[in-house]
């Protein structure tokens, strides 16, 4: 099977996803920083706050199930604001993370909750804003054979990405949820953007779980592309029990998609 997680950045290099996404054939598809129109949008918003404006696609889930047509797709809302259009009004905007399975796959369970907050109904506020998490066992019914995928969008802090009392209890969460979920010795992916250092406390959590990072282990040195002009070049992570057989895993730096690779790991379960 082939897994991929991606930050996708709002869809904001969509010239460059649109061809790759298909032509990647995910059995597994995970992205963060996803939008979802909840009224009829134009097809761009601008997103503006104290640190960033970014243009936005302004229904990524749609744009993206619209590609894979046939894949099931579940999207997991964290916060419902507004964007603004090119006359400047405002247009509610959904904003969270989503996952795409391919067809002759059985999504057999599933969870998606919150690691940290709640939904916020009125607007993005101050950081750190609300994260989700989603959770899914996913069945190959030729084989017989049985995966849990996981993915979540670590806390944003403006002062960066070293390890405070919030992403602790993140880390908590993440794990409290796939105790809940997995069976034992089932194969366990926990991938994302984590926006955390690999240094981080936090691994040791995940570390308890089985699992084990294939960024740093494998020596990728950088999860970022030339869009992001920062120096820490750390931010996304792919970790595996040892059930999981991986064939090959990969973070291409081509083409530019987001500010963030992809991770692209095709296994055997």
């Amino acid at each position: 099977m082939r897994f991929i997680s991606l930050n996708a950045w709002g869809g904001q290099v969509w010239s460059a996803l649109k061809p790759w996404m298909p032509a990647m054939a995910p059995d597994i598809l995970c992205l963060q920083e996803v939008t979802r129109a909840p009224v009829p949008s134009p097809d761009w918003l601008r997103y503006v706050d104290p640190y960033r404006a970014l243009d936005q696609r302004a229904d990524l889930f749609g744009d993206i199930s619209a590609l894979l047509p046939d894949h099931q797709s579940a999207f997991a809302p964290a916060t419902r604001g507004s964007l603004q259009d090119k006359a400047g009004q405002n247009v509610a905007s959904e904003h969270g993370q989503a996952v795409w399975v391919a067809p002759h796959l059985a999504v057999t369970e599933q969870w998606q909750g919150f690691i940290h907050g709640r939904f916020r109904p009125d607007g993005w506020g101050a950081e750190p804003v609300s994260r989700t998490m989603q959770i899914l066992r996913i069945c190959d019914p030729k084989t017989g054979g049985q995966v849990v995928c996981a993915h979540f969008h670590g806390l944003r802090d403006p002062s960066g990405k070293g390890d405070t009392p919030a992403r602790a209890a993140q880390a908590k969460a993440v794990c409290a949820a796939l105790r809940a979920f997995l069976a034992p010795g089932e194969p366990l992916i926990l991938a994302g953007d984590f926006n955390l250092l690999p240094d981080s406390a936090s691994f040791a959590e995940f570390a308890a779980l089985g699992l084990t990072d294939l960024v740093t282990t494998r020596g990728f040195t950088d999860t970022r592309t030339s869009l992001y002009p920062k120096p820490q070049r750390f931010a996304d992570y792919l970790l595996v029990t040892p059930e999981v057989r991986v064939a090959e895993f990969d973070l291409p730096a081509l083409p530019e998609m987001s500010d963030h690779r992809p991770m692209i790991l095709d296994f055997d379960v």
